[in-house]
This record gives structure tokens, sequence and C-alpha cells, in this order.
């Protein structure tokens, strides 16, 4: 092959991330578009049938010879072309669009879906620095998770959870997000041991236990170590001490008075409403919608302000309160009469007495927020 092709092959491979298109209004407003890739004249498919079977040989000799073409490859050169340079090209490009359209894969053909169900689109575009966040919300036990994009300007309604077990649609449970796969774990009892979750192999590992059993409590890391604050006792009595746990030791450290400037108002109190940006804890005191940091060289929390959200209301429940990148997310009900659901956001400070929250201006349209917000969970993806 001679330096021209091979410089055109590389070339090819090395896609620009404005190249991408952009994500529209909402998936209902979108207008269509059709996509070519490697010059190869797009199929419109029928959503109503299951995924094509089309013969995956004549769609290689079809690809193979497309790619020629845009390679200015002549037919002495088809040696040359490698069907795994089509798939990774083919890889990089699909990485490069949005994650609201990769639900159409499956429709193409039964070698998108087994990409899509691979994960691979998505270590490719962690790799070149392509994740985005996403919200997902959860507003009710009989409604759908929604994805919404960072802006909230486009959302997706998420399948239904497989499961008719009462205990978890109808009490309290937290979602999180490991990588690209959310679980949800409901039920919540006192428990003092711990189990640790390993994404790549879907299993979990018994680790030492902690030294307070607890229920409805937080977690989150900070610094390299993972951290467990409050909750209640079996007693259900409130605890204000806090927890870290070290990897490298398998061992936990008991932190006395974490939250001992905590109000708690109700025996029913939501768990602690806590945020993790730039190595800074976070959390919304819900008694006072107040803003605070925790300095851990002093085991204490300086006040940032009032949040514009009425975190009170329920006692700290139906309330959003996570970290988006560099940035806090706040969804609930303002403090106008109207008690309109508002999402905000801010780069918060601890240098900053009063935060400058922004509130979201446009929304998406066939998509609306309840005044009780039961789940949320940011994704980065």
């Amino acid at each position: 092959m001679s330096k021209e092709v091979a410089k055109t092959n590389r070339d090819m491979l090395m896609l620009k991330e404005d190249q991408a298109p952009k994500v529209g209004a909402s998936l209902s407003q979108s207008k269509r578009r059709n996509i070519s890739i490697v010059g190869i004249k797009p199929i419109i498919p029928d959503l109503n049938v299951k995924p094509c079977s089309d013969s995956d040989e004549e769609e290689k000799g079809e690809i193979t010879k497309a790619f020629q073409n845009f390679a200015g490859l002549k037919s002495h050169d088809a040696c040359y072309v490698d069907h795994k340079i089509l798939y990774e090209l083919e890889v990089e490009i699909i990485a490069r669009l949005p994650c609201f359209e990769y639900w159409k894969l499956q429709f193409l053909n039964k070698k998108f879906l087994e990409l899509l169900k691979s994960c691979e689109i998505f270590r490719v575009r962690q790799e070149r620095g392509l994740v985005n966040p996403y919200v997902i919300l959860h507003s009710g036990a009989e409604s759908n998770w929604e994805m919404f994009d960072k802006d909230f300007k486009t959302f997706r309604r998420l399948p239904k959870v497989p499961s008719s077990d009462y205990c978890f649609f109808f009490s309290d449970k937290e979602t999180i997000s490991v990588g690209i796969q959310m679980d949800g774990i409901g039920n919540p009892i006192v428990v003092q041991t711990v189990e640790k979750y390993n994404a790549d192999i879907k299993s979990w590992t018994m680790i030492n236990g902690m030294h307070k059993a607890r229920k409805f409590s937080s977690g989150y890391f900070l610094r390299g170590k993972f951290y467990v604050l409050g909750g209640r006792d079996e007693n259900d009595k409130h605890l204000t001490c806090g927890e870290s746990y070290d990897e490298a030791t398998n061992s936990w450290e008991l932190i006395p008075d974490m939250l001992k400037d905590m109000i708690f108002i109700m025996p029913s109190q939501s768990p602690p409403l806590i945020a993790v940006v730039d190595e800074n804890l976070y959390m919304l005191e819900t008694s006072l919608n107040e803003l605070r940091v925790y300095d851990i060289n002093t085991n204490s929390w300086k006040k940032l302000g009032v949040v514009p959200v009425s975190a009170n209301a329920a006692f700290g429940w139906g309330i959003a309160f996570k970290s988006m990148g560099d940035r806090l997310l706040v969804v609930g009900t303002s403090h106008s009469w109207h008690r309109t659901t508002k999402v905000y956001s801010c780069c918060p400070s601890p240098d900053v007495e009063e935060q400058h929250w922004e509130v979201l201006k446009y929304w998406c349209a066939g998509a609306e927020l309840p005044q009780f917000i039961h789940n949320c969970s940011v994704m980065f993806a």
C-alpha cells in the first residue's frame, strides 16, 4: 500500500469531536436527518419490525467496496482492506453520535445490535474523552425512569424495571451509576456489613464491617477514600458520626460528630443530601435550606448561603442534590407560592459565602417534573 493511501486511512480514523451531530430540542421535535457512514447510502429502518437478519457477508462486501472507493483503493489493493479496520472505523464514528441516538442501532442489523450490547462504543467514548453527564430521574412508583442531557433539552424514557417486588417500588431506594450501568438498591435495613461491587465482572465482595450499624445513611468518595455519613441506628436514633474506608488496609476509621451541627426535625428525616465537587464535600442542610462545605481538617461545616429550593417542605425527601462534573445540581420545588419544580445549578466555591445559582430556563418538550423526586442519579457515558 502506498504512503498516500496509508495516510488517507489514518486521517479517516482521526475524527474530531465537533464533527458529531448536535442534539436537538427533544426527540419528539428533532428534525429527521440522514447520517452517511463511509459513503454508504443510509437505509431508513421500519421501527415496527424486529431487527433484520440480513447477510453479514453481503454487508461486509458492500462496506469493503465503499471503503475502497472512499479511500481511493484500486481492485488490486483489496487484499489490504482489513475488516478489523472497518469495524474500528464504525465504532469511532458511532462513538461521536449522541447517546440518545444509540437505541436506533438495534434496528439496523444484528451486527450493530451486538455492538450496542458489547459496550465497546462507551469504552471508546471514555478513552477519547467524549463522555457527557446524563441525569436520570424517577418520579414515582408506577412511572419510568427518564434520562436527560446535562442541559435538560433532550430526554428519553427508559424501559421499566423488570421486577414485581412491592418493597422495591414502594419503599425508599437508592440509584447509583457505575460506569454505564445503573443499579437500584431498595428495602433499607440496619446493617453493619459492607460489600464492594465490581462492575466489570458484575459481582459483590464482602469487606470488613463498619464500626456502627446504620440505615438511611449516605456514601461518597473523597480523596481516595470511601465515606459513610449519618443514618439511623437499630433504635431509629439519628447518628451524627461518619466513617472512612481505606481500601489499602481494608479498615474503617470512625469520625465522631461529623453532623453535630445538623438539625434533626423529624425522626423520619431524609438521609444527608451530599455531593462532591473538586474534592470538596457539600451538603444541603434541609431544615434551613442551606448549602454547606466540609472542612476535613477541622471536622466542621462552613455555611455557603441559601439554596433556592424548599428542601424543608418534606424534611429533605423529594429533592435531588447531585454533583455533575464541576457543578452542583439541585432539583426541587421553588420558594415561590406556585410551588413549581425547577432545576438549578452552580459552580460552587468554598471561599464564597453566597453561591450563584442558575435556574434552567429552557425545558425539553414532552417532559414534566413532578413536585416530588423519588430518585436521581448522574451517569457519565
